[in-house]
């Protein structure tokens, strides 16, 4: 720490620090466009000018690193004159068109220029014009005639998203930013760039000309997509989402969200919600007050359970649902004396592992100080998008990358590949294993021979402190999966690193919690979605399209099929259709892959006749007689509490665990007739993201419709 004087106080910093930080840690703002604090240092806009001591010149706060004794004005005339200089700079070619500009409210420049701005310019000559772009389906480039050239969007795509998509081209009064090969912005983290743009330049496609940012009210939300578990400002006029931005949470999504929540909003007000209860007679859809539709299903759940047992019961609930529905919804099924519950939708093998919990095994802030990690059937960089971006900023700092994948896949950061068909995984990882015994001079699990690839893996997670092997979706959903998870266990055991799972869902540690799969001898999800085989006489649906969210992609065979989903699915094969509120229109719960137990409120009212999915299970529950426990609750906080779950970091609790249940390596014999594992695309994840329009019309969107097509 060195002592330095800022506006006349004095302070300690830590040494290294440049002056723009140390005045934001005493609480002193120095006016700035171009320094973003999780950005390098450009120092291209000049408006942090300050007076430093001694110095011939005014100095820029953001590129001048603090000194022992140093004495900083920022405020003095000195360094007011030149801030409002190059503020006059700035404002040259600016088209001043802040009444018709979406940024209007939320400006920097325009804030800064009330401050620092003068009544009139000195210039008169003719403004340069700026050629719009086509930058895609979600960011809009149409008014690069407003830009800075601060280029945030630049380094951010080059630093954090790991893709430099942007660029600038040309030298002073002619340069501009530019996607330089005339392509769109395809990033799945590429709207982070229209929140740190400090002018109107870059802007949201979706959000283009729909409000004001002060007509808008803000409240807090968790993303419902994948398991980051990002927190949001949903922001709302006339009880409609308009726009969803992130919120600032360090150890969690830092000040980013990926896209997939950023706009996936579009899905709430479309035209496939579901809006009143339907039932299906005599082929036709009609529509009925909510006690016909629930006495309809008790009624028909009574029968089938007395003609056929419980057991011809069963139920699929997506990890996409809250805590609290996915309680009730076990509650409910196993009230009715059902096992047939399963949340592990996309899984190929089905081992029973009690009350575990599979969690990521680190704090998520920790992916970004990994010296070494092994990435296990994973696409990190679309499944995770935000764990993505933590593991790109650990590899900057130097950190090693590796993989072992079905194919090399672009994660938009140096990493090495060890390509091998799903079938082969186990064998990998079985050399990896071996590498290490041979390191370490100690027996293998398994007999394997090392090639030079496992050998680099092992001599990289054995050196170090902080290293991880993490499994993906598709190890999860492997038809091995025990085996790699038991390999996984002994080589982070051998070389001291973390295990994990990256876990595919916002709340797919929160259905393990709750129970959401077999615990005696129950049918699993494969098991009800074999067909006629599966004797499943009916099914209760939450938020799952069995033909998109499950590994069998095929309808449901049952006499009697009961949806309940914020949209109009399964029409063709479900008998009744609940129509549930999606994440804005309920309060709930997700516990996200690090095990933090994150609660929501709904921001606006739910649409039409939909009803939060955990007040409908209470409802339907109290009908069939069940009064009890999570059924007696007034609030989606005492269903919560029924659980046992806490919100807060929980990733102390023994359940969190991710040792292997046998503990045995069964199954390492290659199966060259396996399947690759069952793994959504980025935009196919869950309902509501494939219902969102401008998502499907981004390259990624484009891709995995035609993947589910082939799929289909």
């Amino acid at each position: 720490m060195i002592e330095i004087e800022i506006d006349g106080k004095k302070l300690e910093v830590a040494e290294g620090s440049m002056v723009i930080q140390a005045a934001e840690a005493n609480g002193t703002y120095i006016p700035h466009f171009c320094y973003h604090r999780k950005l390098s240092v450009a120092a291209n806009c000049r408006m942090c000018l300050v007076e430093v001591e001694k110095a011939p010149k005014p100095m820029p706060a953001c590129a001048t690193p603090v000194a022992p004794g140093m004495v900083v004005r920022t405020h003095s005339d000195k360094a007011v004159k030149a801030q409002k200089s190059v503020m006059e700079f700035l404002l040259i070619n600016h088209p001043l068109d802040c009444p018709v500009c979406d940024q209007g409210g939320e400006c920097q420049l325009q804030d800064l220029a009330v401050g620092y701005g003068g009544s009139a310019s000195r210039y008169t000559e003719e403004k340069r014009v700026v050629a719009a772009k086509d930058a895609g389906a979600l960011v809009s480039m149409e008014e690069m005639s407003r830009c800075i050239q601060c280029t945030r969007c630049v380094r951010f795509g080059q630093e954090v998203a790991g893709d430099m998509e942007l660029g600038m081209i040309h030298r002073g009064e002619h340069s501009e930013i530019t996607t330089v090969k005339g392509e769109t912005i395809e990033s799945e983290l590429s709207g982070n760039m229209i929140d740190i743009c400090p002018v109107g330049a870059l802007t949201s496609k979706p959000f283009r000309y729909a409000a004001r940012t002060w007509e808008l009210s803000r409240r807090k939300s968790i993303a419902p997509h994948d398991s980051s578990g990002a927190n949001l400002q949903v922001q709302v006029k006339n009880n409609r989402v308009m726009r969803v931005l992130p919120l600032e949470n360090e150890a969690v999504n830092e000040c980013w969200i990926a896209d997939r929540e950023r706009f996936s909003y579009e899905a709430l007000n479309g035209e496939e919600r579901l809006t009143k209860p339907m039932l299906k007679q005599n082929g036709q859809w009609i529509e009925v007050e909510w006690q016909t539709a629930l006495e309809y299903v008790a009624s028909g759940l009574k029968n089938i359970a007395a003609e056929h047992g419980a057991s011809a019961i069963g139920g699929l609930l997506s990890p996409q649902s809250t805590v609290e529905e996915l309680h009730l919804a076990t509650q409910l099924l196993r009230g009715l004396g059902s096992d047939n519950i399963d949340s592990r939708l996309r899984h190929a093998q089905f081992s029973q592992q009690g009350d575990k919990v599979r969690w990521l095994g680190m704090p998520i802030a920790a992916l970004s100080q990994l010296q070494s990690v092994l990435v296990v059937g994973s696409y990190l960089r679309k499944d995770h998008p935000l764990f993505a971006a933590r593991i790109r900023a650990a590899q900057r700092q130097g950190g090693q990358v590796f993989s072992v994948n079905s194919q090399v896949r672009d994660w938009a950061m140096p990493k090495t590949d060890i390509t091998a068909p799903a079938a082969q995984w186990t064998a990998a990882l079985a050399q990896i294993a071996a590498a290490v015994a041979q390191a370490k001079g100690i027996a293998a699990p398994v007999t394997a021979q090392a090639d030079d690839a496992a050998k680099a893996v092992a001599a990289s997670l054995l050196q170090g402190e902080r290293k991880g092997v993490l499994l993906g979706n598709a190890a999860a959903h492997h038809a091995q999966a025990d085996a790699l998870l038991a390999l996984a266990n002994w080589i982070a055991e051998q070389t001291g690193a973390s295990v994990g799972y990256l876990t595919e869902a916002a709340n797919t540690l929160g259905a393990q919690w709750v129970g959401a799969m077999p615990q005696a001898a129950g049918k699993n999800a494969g098991q009800m979605m074999a067909g006629a085989g599966s004797n499943m006489r009916a099914m209760l649906l939450l938020n799952v399209e069995p033909e998109f969210d499950t590994a069998a992609a095929q309808p449901v065979e049952a006499d009697m099929v009961v949806t309940l989903s914020p949209f109009k699915a399964n029409m063709a094969f479900s008998d009744v259709l609940l129509p549930i509120a999606p994440f804005t229109e309920t309060a709930g719960t997700f516990v996200n892959a690090e095990g933090r137990v994150q609660s929501f409120h709904g921001v606006v009212k739910p649409l039409g006749d939909t009803r939060p999915a955990w007040k409908v299970l209470r409802a339907l529950g109290n009908i069939l007689g069940l009064q009890e426990g999570a059924f007696a609750a007034n609030a989606a906080e005492d269903v919560l509490a029924s659980t046992g779950l806490q919100v807060g970091e929980k990733t102390t609790s023994s359940r969190y665990n991710n040792k292997s249940c046998s503990g045995s390596f069964d199954g390492l014999n290659a199966q060259n007739d396996m399947q690759e594992p069952c793994s959504a695309a980025i935009y196919q994840l869950d309902s509501v993201v494939r219902r969102a329009p401008s998502l499907q019309a981004t390259r990624d969107g484009r891709l995995g419709q035609l993947g589910r097509k082939e799929a289909a």
